[in-house]
Order: structure tokens, then sequence, then C-alpha cells
């Protein structure tokens, strides 16, 4: 926290903005001018409306609010994500860029959830690398300069070795006494004696605790408030989600009916339809038309305690300030075959991003209807999805940012394809970015299962 987000980070804003205790740029190039620096901070504000709060805090203008508080939380997120679109570019020389993108991947490379002996010596090379870049770039071999070089910069030097002793930096780049503060101070009971309180808590917390461990009754004597249930749609084969209200029941237009056909005769062939015996859309639309169908506002994962809650653009209020909470990360297989008819399918997992515009619950209490489309169960959770159209832009090296500018045709997906919540941010001339902060954990991996028709298992 101290290291990179309190010091590093800001340090390297003050240079930018000709700020540093005094110096200027030197022989280099980096310095912003004050209507660039303006444009980057009102761009920072303005990406707070398509960053969904689960995310974060709102980064405030970093140009003009200058008595606005600043977390280490706010600087690691717009470091990570948001300063590599605004600062594109923006400096006079590319090299300065170039060198911050570096620092990015390699910060992102240190708070990964495991990280391996060959990434360990990336990471050691690569600060090494850049601190040596960092001396040449803004220190510039001038004496004079000698404060622009703090010892948090020889710092940086140290990270790798931290790594192989102490492990990943997820475990101790944390804030545990700040954390211990705040669980101290609501026992302070007593003004006048505030230190018999606080030695009464931390003697009755730690015995608490020991008994929790030792007997195994951690719920039952957890003191933290209980939680309702969120009422909303569940069912047995959809453990992972779980979807909220608003909802209506209400059947698709027609449109929609015959997109979500296509997909259950998609769906259907992935579960063994022939290709020959391909299903008419005009039959399955008859079947849905049978169906029970529910449209909800929100689908929630609750296959874990950090699950996203993600929302249908078209139902629900969407108050002015609320942040966008619509778009996704979507991973589902593709036929790389889809245009060869009489050619047997091979699907392929892809990944894509959209905004979830409907999601509907389709009930099929007909068991003749389920094995025409081949379903297992009574019920299946579509989610209808517009995906972004990818522009052939070239992300800043090594990080998981992506560009468009227009979105496609509808995309009718089984729910459990809906992975989390991705952020957008605008990115000038090339449209809308995409930031994702979720990594390869939250992704989905395809098992090959030797069959040549078809990889979807």
């Amino acid at each position: 926290m101290h290291l990179v987000w309190e010091n590093l980070i800001p340090n390297l804003v003050l240079l930018w903005t000709g700020k540093f205790k005094g110096l200027d740029e030197g022989q280099g190039g980096y310095e912003l001018g004050p209507t660039v620096w303006e444009a980057i901070g009102a761009a920072t504000v303005k990406a707070g409306d398509t960053i969904p709060s689960a995310y974060g805090p709102r980064v405030p203008n970093l140009s003009t609010d200058s008595s606005a508080y600043v977390s280490a939380e706010m600087w690691s997120f717009w470091t990570l994500y948001i300063a590599p679109v605004v600062l594109r570019r923006r400096f006079r020389q590319q090299r300065y860029y170039d060198h911050f993108v570096r620092l990015v991947r390699l910060l992102h490379l240190c708070l990964q959830f495991d990280i391996t002996e060959k990434e360990i010596d990336t990471i050691e090379e690569g600060f090494n690398d850049w601190v040596s870049d960092y001396e040449r770039l803004y220190y510039q071999g001038d004496p004079a300069r000698l404060p622009i070089c703090p010892v948090t910069i020889h710092a940086l030097l140290h990270i790798a070795e931290s790594i192989r002793v102490m492990g990943p930096v997820w475990c101790y780049w944390a804030f545990p006494m700040e954390r211990y503060c705040g669980k101290l101070q609501p026992a302070i009971r007593s003004r006048r004696f505030p230190y018999a309180s606080l030695d009464r808590f931390a003697v009755e917390d730690a015995q608490l605790t020991q008994i929790k461990m030792v007997h195994g009754v951690a719920e039952e004597l957890s003191l933290e408030p209980e939680t309702n249930p969120q009422s909303g749609f569940t069912h047995a084969a959809y453990q992972s989600c779980i979807l909220l209200p608003p909802s209506r029941a209400r059947a698709p237009p027609d449109n929609q009916l015959s997109v979500i056909a296509s997909a259950l005769v998609t769906r259907a062939m992935q579960n063994g339809l022939s290709n020959h015996r391909r299903l008419p859309i005009s039959k399955v639309k008859q079947l849905l038309k049978g169906a029970r169908i529910s449209e909800w506002g929100k689908v929630k994962r609750v296959d874990s305690d950090e699950g996203d809650t993600m929302c249908s653009s078209t139902l629900g209020r969407r108050g002015q300030d609320r942040r966008d909470a619509t778009f996704v990360r979507y991973q589902i297989f593709v036929d790389i075959y889809a245009h060869h008819r009489n050619k047997a399918p091979k699907y392929k997992l892809t990944t894509f991003y959209g905004q979830i515009e409907h999601l509907y619950a389709i009930t099929f209490d007909d068991s003749a209807a389920r094995r025409t489309l081949k379903l297992e169960n009574d019920t299946v959770i579509l989610a209808a999805i517009r995906p972004c159209v990818l522009d052939e832009i070239a992300p800043p090296k090594d990080l998981d940012i992506h560009y468009y500018s227009k979105m496609g045709a509808l995309d009718i997906v089984d729910v459990k394809a809906v992975q989390v919540l991705i952020g957008r941010l605008p990115a000038g001339s090339d449209g809308m970015a995409i930031i994702d902060r979720s990594g390869s954990l939250a992704r989905a991996i395809a098992v090959d299962d030797g069959n040549d028709g078809d990889d979807s298992d």
C-alpha cells in the first residue's frame, strides 16, 4: 500500500504534472500540459458511470479535486485499469507511456492469486529493467535531479525476493492493522477507561476465536449480523446463480422468440440431436408458446462469496447517478464449421463481452417437449445479450483491455455462461474500452474429450 499506491504512483503523477519538488522535465518529454491533464481527470470521472460499483468507489477528478481524498484503493484501481486507457496517446514521447504500461503489467503479475517461479523471475527482471529505465528517463544522470529517485524506487527491486520468501503479495499487501483498528473501535465503551474496554475485548475475542477453532462452531458463534437470503428464482440445475426481482410473467416478442428457438436448437444438437434431423424453428416456437416464461431483472452468482450481481438493461428502474452493472463477460462454445451445413460441428470455447438485455426463466411442463428439445431438466434460464463487436485496435501490451465502437446482433446463451461484470470507459476516438478485473480464476476451461466432432463437453 505505502510503497506503490501512496508513494510511487502519486510521485509519477507529480512528475507528469510538473509539480515534483520544483523539478522540470529536464531533457525528457514526460510533462503533460494543463489542458491534457484536465482531460485525463474528466475522463477518469466520466468512467465512474460505466464501471460498476462492485469494482470499487468512484475515482475523483485528479486534476481539479485537490481537496478530495484519494485512498490507496482508488490509486490502485486508477493505475491498473483506468490510467492505461486515459493516458494512451497523451505523452509527447511514447516511451513514457510504454514505460508506465510495463509497470502496470508487473503490478498485475504481483497481484495474481498464485504465481510460478518463472513469473517471479519475470517480475525480478522486469523491475530491474523498469528501475534502470526510470533513472534514464526521469533522473537523466543529473545529480541535481537526485530527489527523483527516492527509496521507494529502490524498494521495487526487492519485491520479487519478498514473493520468494513470503508468497504471493495478496498475503501481506493488505491492511491488517487498519482492519484490526476498525474492529477494536466499537469496543471502546468508556471514555474514561478506554484501554480497559480494549483489553477486555481483545482477550474475549481471542478466547472466542479459540473456541470456534477447537470445537468447529465458527458459524454458530459468529457475531456477524445475519443476512437475509434474497428472494428470487432458483432451480436445482442452476445452483451457481439466482434470479432476482423485479420480475414479470411475459412471453418474449416474436423476434426474440425466434432467436431463443434457434438457441434451443443449437443446444439440442450439442446434446445429441443429429444435424440431419435439425428441428424446425417454427416447431420450437410452438413449444415455447406452451411453456411458462418469466423475465427477471437481475442475476447473482452465488457459487462464491464474491459473486457479482448483474442487471438487465431493460427491466427495472435506473437512477441518473446509478453505475452501469449490465455489461458482462460470457463464454460459449462456437461451432467453427457453422457455415458448413453438411459438416459435423466442432465447438471452440470463445470469450465475448456484451450487455444483458433480458433474463428469461423458461419451464417446460410437457415431458414430450423436453424430449424433443433434448433437455435434461424442466427449466432453462437464458440471457439475451447484445455483444460488443471488438475493434482490431492493439491493446496496451500484455494488458487485458479491449476496444469496441458498436454492438452486434442479439445472443441467447445459457445463464451459466455469464461469468462476471465488466467495466467500460470512454476511450476517445477508440470508442469504448473494456476492463475486466476477474483474472483467469473466473474463466471457464474447455476439456477436450477426444471427440473431433464435438468439443463441447
